[in-house]
């Protein structure tokens, strides 16, 4: 599944933005904005952005911590990690964002080394979820604070059959004009087997953060799970 997931992003890195736009109608950006906020970055900090693809949510952290801080991207995609630093060099003339291509469950960093973490749409394809919270858990300073964004199914009936109704009417076909449907109709299944907001605030209690808070936003068809290590 690992390297179905990993060729699949290869795939759609030329087109990965403009597709996020489009699919969201735009409101990726305020969902991101929000995931940086709750990861409490501040000036001076060192901080990750984990699964960073194009690098939306990293350089909204770079621009959180500023010229004193730093930020690491990481993303197992080769060509989506070219993508975000092309995009990073015509924005910042310093390199304050390091990108690196590793494998979320298996992080190159030291234990207790960043201040605030961020995670957009990952969490839902990584191999085991339970391993990434716990990588995420290591390499966490005492007392920071991470924020993960992600798809979420809503419990109300009716908003579920919309967000079905949305993934197979609106999602696949515009995948599938760009010539991507089998790269999109994975979302659908991919949530089916997603932990629900309450079941993912309880894996991250049991792999150690001391708080766990998942936060419903879109309609409940989107979520931010914000953990505090301490």
């Amino acid at each position: 599944m690992t390297n179905e997931i990993q060729s699949i992003f290869n795939r759609i890195a030329p087109v990965y933005d403009q597709l996020n736009d489009w699919l969201s109608l735009g409101q990726h950006r305020i969902w991101k904005e929000m995931a940086v906020k709750w990861s409490a970055a501040k000036p001076g900090n060192t901080a990750l952005d984990l699964c960073c693809g194009s690098g939306d949510l990293a350089l909204r952290l770079a621009r959180h911590v500023g010229t004193t801080g730093h930020v690491y991207g990481v993303d197992f995609s080769s060509n989506l990690l070219e993508t975000a630093r092309e995009r990073s060099q015509r924005q910042y003339r310093q390199p304050v964002i390091n990108w690196v291509e590793a494998d979320v469950l298996n992080l190159p960093f030291d234990d207790n080394q960043f201040d605030a973490a961020t995670m957009g749409y990952g969490l839902r394809n990584v191999k085991d979820i339970t391993l990434s919270l716990q990588e995420l858990y290591r390499v966490l300073k005492p007392s920071a604070q991470a924020a993960i964004l992600d798809f979420h199914r809503p419990s109300n009936p009716s908003l579920r059959a919309f967000q079905q109704w949305y993934l197979d009417g609106f999602v696949v076909p515009v995948a599938n004009h760009l010539g991507l449907k089998e790269e999109y109709a994975y979302i659908s299944p991919s949530l089916d087997r997603f932990p629900i907001g309450k079941e993912q605030a309880e894996l991250a209690r049991q792999v150690g953060f001391a708080v766990a808070t998942h936060y419903p936003i879109a309609n409940d068809m989107m979520g931010v799970l914000v953990v505090s290590k301490f």
